[in-house]
């Protein structure tokens, strides 16, 4: 039975700080039979906080709450349960501890609906409670499957529009009205949740002579997940279009935008992107956001080695200059720099943010979004958040001279200056400054650090095994004569890995520390290698030597460091 809310019930809420100064007494007592429906109406208004009133009425039920977009949702647990029983009950299995299955529920003080999951799953189930919103949302990701893909996929293509000879090449309202068909909705709905169910930073789907290929970007690599016929590819382009508010009628240009997905109480954002193609505009989607609320990183939880991370952490506490992180596209770079802003945001402190796009929200920070449309570009916005008596400023990347000069300004003037730059190493972007047309007198003094970052694809814990690295292997990363005895770890390949060998992403750093020798020499106007053998002699380790670090500790393999870092051939 489900509790009502009687006056006590009223009056705990009612004292809820968040919510006291928007109450609706007369609302809420008209709500008192659906108590659940009251507490999303008020979770979706933000008169709430929604840990703050799931842990309210998860007391007021006895049952702990837990925010499944918050915990690790494990394969094992989900197999327990069939998506049908998972659907009506509002149940989904979380993880197993022991010989007991965790399961968040709508409705956990159901004692006959716990009784017959137990039987179903042939486990203890142990019910906590979360938002039926949530439950909802989730059963609908972790039951995405390949098969539901396909399933979504047949119907789409098997629309009676196809079969009776619809001219889809003339664009215009026929492919609209495909596109906002319930058939590719589902598709396109289910395309995007197995991404995210499959952890996918980007999906790309390209136009070919014969069909379409749908690939997702999983820890760094592509992988084909399906085609389709060509006949459905202009529709799903223009779903995609649609939803990001581009002229569906044009598609000799390129074009991008941003979309949202509502998954439950959580949004997760998206970066849309087509260009022309021979054989039609190819689109790719970029994932901005998570499903999982534990998105945002600590450096403490990295994986940054000792030797990169206590310098790093001295010098992202400057009261001045110019700290940069580079690597190409992809990189993890924005993420590190959020990680660097989160240790150092403090009310006593301002710190604003220039990005192109935002891409996680920052609480207690000011966070501006480039618009070139309309000429709110880095440089602009960057001289405009001068006048805003800063502190800390993270420019999403500098890419002109406007920028670089008015970020070095800036450092030069008593602000700290968090940055991305493209380069292949550290030391390059002291190169790439002067290449763009900033000053070495100015560079020198203003710079303070760069961190160069890669990516690896993580070797999966659940499958990891030791092995014995051949000979040619160990003398091209150990110059001993005498080859070190050393075990190396891979990934056979599992259901959890999907059967790569690889899970989840590790980084590669180096730090290039700029101490008084080094700004001499930049202020003399040194070359990419003057600049390398200062920095080797004071202590710099390539990415290189970070990565076989990370691959001794079983974090990674040696084919990764092959894959992603530059080789430095001597002599």
């Amino acid at each position: 039975m489900v509790p009502k809310l009687d006056a006590k019930l009223l009056a705990s809420i009612r004292s809820l700080r968040t919510f006291a100064h928007t109450c609706d007494l007369e609302a809420l007592a008209k709500a008192a039979q659906q108590p659940l429906d009251l507490i999303e109406a008020l979770v979706a208004g933000e008169h709430v906080a929604k840990d703050d009133i799931g842990v309210f009425w998860g007391s007021q039920i006895g049952f702990a709450y837990v925010n499944p977009f918050a915990v690790v949702i494990t394969e094992d647990a989900i197999s327990r349960l069939p998506v049908e029983i998972s659907t009506k009950a509002e149940a989904l299995p979380l993880y197993r501890v022991g010989d007991a299955l965790t399961a968040a529920m709508a409705h956990p003080e159901d004692e006959m609906l716990v009784e017959r999951l137990s039987k179903i799953t042939k486990l203890p189930v142990s019910p906590v409670f979360a938002l039926p919103s949530d439950v909802k949302a989730l059963i609908q990701l972790h039951y995405s499957t390949e098969e539901s893909l396909e399933s979504a996929l047949n119907s789409a293509e098997n629309m009676e529009q196809f079969a009776s000879g619809v001219d889809l090449a003339s664009g215009g309202r026929a492919i609209a009205a495909l596109a906002e068909s319930a058939q590719v909705t589902s598709f396109f709905d289910t395309l995007v949740l197995f991404a995210l169910r499959r952890e996918a930073s980007d999906i790309h789907i390209e136009p070919r002579e014969g069909e379409s290929h749908v690939r997702y970007r999983i820890d760094g690599n592509l992988h084909e997940v399906l085609t389709f016929s060509r006949k459905l590819h202009a529709s799903v382009v223009t779903r995609l279009k649609i939803l990001t508010q581009q002229n569906i009628s044009e598609s000799r240009l390129p074009a991008d935008g941003r979309f949202s997905v509502q998954l439950g109480t959580t949004s997760v954002d998206f970066r849309f992107s087509s260009i022309p193609s021979q054989y039609g505009e190819k689109a790719v989607i970029r994932i901005l956001g998570s499903t999982s609320g534990k998105a945002l990183l600590s450096l403490d939880k990295m994986k940054i080695s000792s030797s990169v991370l206590k310098p790093l952490r001295r010098v992202i506490k400057s009261p001045c200059g110019i700290i940069f992180v580079t690597g190409p596209t992809g990189s993890g770079k924005t993420t590190t720099l959020y990680a660097a802003l989160s240790e150092l945001n403090d009310p006593s402190v301002n710190i604003s943010t220039i990005e192109d796009p935002i891409e996680m929200k920052l609480d207690g920070i000011t966070q501006t979004q480039v618009q070139a449309k309309i000429d709110m570009t880095f440089g602009r916005m960057l001289r405009a958040l001068l006048r805003q008596d800063p502190d800390i400023m993270l420019v999403g990347e500098i890419r002109d001279l406007e920028t670089a000069k008015i970020a070095t300004e800036a450092a030069l003037t008593g602000h700290l200056v968090l940055a991305t730059l493209h380069t292949n190493s550290a030391p390059e972007a002291i190169v790439r400054l002067q290449e763009i047309g900033v000053a070495s007198y100015m560079v020198a003094p203003s710079v303070v650090a760069v961190l160069g970052q890669r990516l690896a694809a993580r070797t999966c814990e659940n499958c990891k095994e030791p092995y014995k690295a051949s000979e040619d292997v160990l003398r091209r990363y150990f110059n001993d004569e005498q080859l070190p005895e050393v075990t190396f770890y891979r990934g056979r390949g599992c259901r959890v890995c999907n059967h790569t060998g690889y899970r989840g992403r590790v980084a590669f750093h180096e730090l290039f520390l700029i101490n008084r020798a080094m700004r001499a020499k930049i202020s003399e106007g040194a070359n990419l290698q003057e600049l390398t053998e200062l920095a080797a002699r004071i202590g710099f380790r390539p990415l290189r030597y970070d990565g076989l670090k990370k691959v001794l500790l079983g974090l990674t393999t040696i084919d990764e460091i092959e894959a992603q870092t530059p080789v430095e051939f001597e002599g």
